[in-house]
């Protein structure tokens, strides 16, 4: 054995709490992700790759009018001296700029494969090429004039602007995507023209509202087209404070084919939806029969979009047809506004469409006063030059005579004609055949405009009257390049009010119309069986489990389902899972309170009418219309005491009332005696001293009461029976006899 092993002494080894720790990296983290990949600057609307790329291809002089370039050598370039990250990362935003379907106006004019509005992929970078589009030209526009600043890329070599001069309103014209840490940005497109038409009002207006703005910016326009559905009143809202949503539908038309048969033609689809998907969804809703009026989808779509429904019959209402489709399918989407973006490329901030709108003119403000700064000094440096030059025109022999004479004539013209070594250092540098008098002319007409340009543009600088005057004719420069008369420029999204669908039931138009038999146990799981199924003696049930109620019903029908808090909930049949198992719990599909369990369920019958009623013997006749809920809350109908539970909810189709107390006690009485309400606790129906309310039926006397004792057929009590049990509203009933010796529960 060798010596011991010794542990090491801690040295070097600093002790950090893990709390603090994680706190500081992942504070670190956020703080990259936020500023550096998933916000866009407001002033020109980029997130720093595509800033990158768009700046790595200027310097690879891809100008609109240049010669295409392999995306691989802009992937290159921009991944070796700007953006340190995966190729295909970049790539895939290279092609995004570039794809007239996810750009309004794209950044990048691409040539090959960059993908199609179906989500299919684009060829790798080898085979693609790419220059920037005339928009991108806009967002460069003056970045070499010093109007932007710069920091060194990742590696120090080379240096990257922190921001474009961005002559073009890009953050809401093209929009824009991203999810950081604990917040995230979306931003549709809009048209530059309303934008335009917007800043120019700005800049008149300094104290304009988001409100006043809408009257040029109409709405988002998407690449897409579309047609925006939402009112002026939640337009004006989301553009208030900066969040909200809009909802867009596809454009559609119904084309004759002649002999009273017809066609629905999609012709625009949502932004953002793969048209692929939308057809996928399409064609298994149709195999899974939730769109009985629809016979057959077909994509016909070349270079525009065409996809072509066909109608199960003639007589279907095209726009019902629509609406239902409308309702299950991403042929309208829901596009959310969340304008969070970076003010002054710093402050994550959510803004509204005025502030973004003043970010932009703003920095237009700056970028103009920094390239006249920059203009301002190369002229200062050659009108210094030509000083010089005008100087020496006046006596040349004695400029040729120094030059030729002195061992160090620089200092000799210095001194002579009282130069600075800039304009000496100019003279030495003059050619033998610019000493010809017509130069001197071209000198003297040159020192004149450099003198009269900078005369302007120091009253430029002095004036914000004339600067924004300068701004507005750069404004209106790209109004008319992208204007609604261009074919990049014209509106594609429309806003329409959607058909008024209030009288329409569209479960009739969403659900193939089937018979089931409903089927509700004890412990509360629910199943639909296909078709009617009388005979229930085969159906099993979960462990202890057993059959509380069953009915007849069809897959477009509502289900009614009380609970022992007396609230009452509404169930979609369609919905309802299948016969095959045992079903699933009614808890799942509603918010069903701790402690609460289903009592009663049957189905809604529209413009019908029911009796609920408690075990206290209390109840109402209450509309149906009034009791469907439309959330999973479902709705307090009947109000009950501590101690008392909701027992009945069954139709009110009748003259007479019967109702059965626990030990037994049967009253029957004129169901107009009861109060009809909406909701409440209602009133007294049987008075149940230590025993409670367990049935009750609404039956026709002159037919008869209705009532179950075991057998399949059940048994009919007649008027002459029963009249030993009539009464009224509020007695404690009789006793039954021996007319119902195994009585069950009421009806068939």
């Amino acid at each position: 054995m060798g010596e011991a092993f010794e542990p090491p002494t801690g040295d070097g080894i600093e002790s950090v709490e893990l709390k603090s720790a994680l706190e500081e990296r992942y504070l670190a983290y956020a703080l990259s992700t936020i500023m550096h990949r998933a916000l866009p600057d407001a002033r020109d609307g980029l997130k720093p790759v595509h800033r990158r790329i768009l700046y790595g291809m200027r310097l690879l002089r891809l100008d609109p009018t240049a010669t295409f370039k392999k995306c691989a050598k802009i992937v290159g370039d921009v991944m070796g001296d700007f953006h340190p990250h995966g190729d295909q990362a970049i790539y895939d935003a290279l092609v995004r700029l570039s794809q007239d379907f996810a750009q309004r106006y794209p950044l990048v004019d691409g040539q090959g494969n960059f993908g199609n509005i179906d989500g299919d992929g684009p060829a790798a970078y080898r085979y693609t090429e790419a220059r920037m589009t005339e928009v991108a030209r806009l967002l460069l526009d003056g970045i070499d004039e010093d109007t932007v600043d710069f920091r060194p890329s990742y590696n120090g070599e080379k240096e990257e602007p922190v921001v474009l001069p961005a002559a073009f309103p890009n953050l809401l014209a093209n929009g824009s995507q991203g999810i950081a840490v604990g917040m995230a940005t979306s931003i549709p497109p809009h048209n530059a023209a309303e934008l335009c038409d917007a800043a120019l009002y700005l800049i008149q207006n300094r104290e304009a509202t988001s409100e006043q703005l809408l009257t040029f910016v109409k709405g988002p326009d998407f690449p897409t087209g579309g047609i925006l559905i939402d009112s002026a009143a939640t337009i004006s809202e989301a553009y208030r404070t900066g969040r909200g949503a809009f909802r867009v539908r596809a454009r559609w038309a119904k084309e004759d084919l002649g002999r009273g048969t017809w066609n629905i033609v999609v012709t625009e689809i949502p932004y953002g939806v793969p048209k692929s998907r939308l057809n996928e969804k399409m064609a298994e809703l149709l195999q899974e029969k939730k769109l009985p009026l629809l016979a057959d989808v077909r994509d016909e779509s070349a270079e525009d979009v065409r996809i072509v429904l066909e109608p199960r019959s003639r007589s279907v209402d095209p726009v019902i047809l629509m609406e239902s489709l409308f309702r299950l399918t991403e042929l309208e989407a829901r596009i959310p506004l969340n304008m969070n973006v970076l003010v002054g490329g710093l402050v994550p901030r959510v803004i509204g469409l005025v502030e973004a709108l003043r970010e932009w003119i703003d920095h237009r403000r700056v970028v103009l006063q920094r390239r006249s700064r920059f203009r301002l000094g190369q002229i200062e440096r050659r009108l210094e030059i030509l000083g010089g030059l005008l100087i020496v025109y006046l006596d040349l022999d004695e400029v040729i005579r120094i030059i030729r004479e002195e061992d160090e004539p620089k200092p000799a013209l210095m001194a002579r004609f009282a130069l600075s070594e800039v304009q000496a250092n100019a003279i030495l540098d003059t050619r033998l055949r610019s000493l010809r008098k017509l130069e001197e002319m071209e000198l003297k007409r040159e020192f004149d405009a450099l003198t009269k340009e900078k005369e302007g543009l120091e009253a430029l600088l002095g004036s914000e009257k004339l600067q924004w005057s300068d701004i507005t004719k750069q404004i209106r420069a790209v109004k008319k390049t992208f204007g609604p008369e261009t074919a990049l420029g014209r509106r594609r999204t429309t806003l329409e009010n959607p058909p008024d669908t209030a009288g329409i039931d569209f479960t009739q138009a969403m659900v193939e119309r089937e018979p089931i038999t409903v089927i509700v146990s004890e412990k509360g799981w629910i199943r639909a069986l296909k078709s009617h199924v009388a005979d229930l003696s085969g159906v099993a049930f979960k462990g202890d489990d057993a059959l509380k109620v069953s009915f007849f019903s069809e897959t477009t029908a509502k289900i009614l389902v009380l609970a022992s808090n007396g609230k009452v909930f509404t169930l979609e049949a369609s919905k309802l899972p299948g016969g095959r198992g045992f079903g699933d719990p009614i808890r799942l599909m509603v918010d069903l309170d701790d402690g609460t369990e289903i009592v009663a369920a049957l189905p809604y019958q529209p413009e019908g009418k029911l009796l609920i009623a408690g075990s206290d013997g209390r109840g109402f006749v209450a509309p149906a219309d009034a009791v469907v809920a439309n959330t999973r809350k479902g709705k307090g109908i009947l109000g009950v005491d501590e101690g008392v539970t909701a027992t009945v909810l069954v139709p009110a189709e009748g003259d007479h009332v019967a109702v059965c107390s626990s030990d037994k006690l049967l009253l029957i009485f004129p169901v107009s005696e009861l109060q009809e309400l909406s909701r409440g606790k209602g009133v007294r129906l049987q008075r149940c001293r230590g025993s409670s309310l367990v049935h009750a039926h609404v039956f026709t006397l002159a037919e008869g009461l209705p009532w179950r004792d075991g057998s399949p057929e059940g048994r009919l009590a007649h008027a002459g029976i029963l009249e030993k049990w009539m009464g009224h509203r509020g007695e404690a009933g009789m006793l039954m006899t021996r007319s119902f010796p195994k009585f069950e529960r009421f009806g068939k």
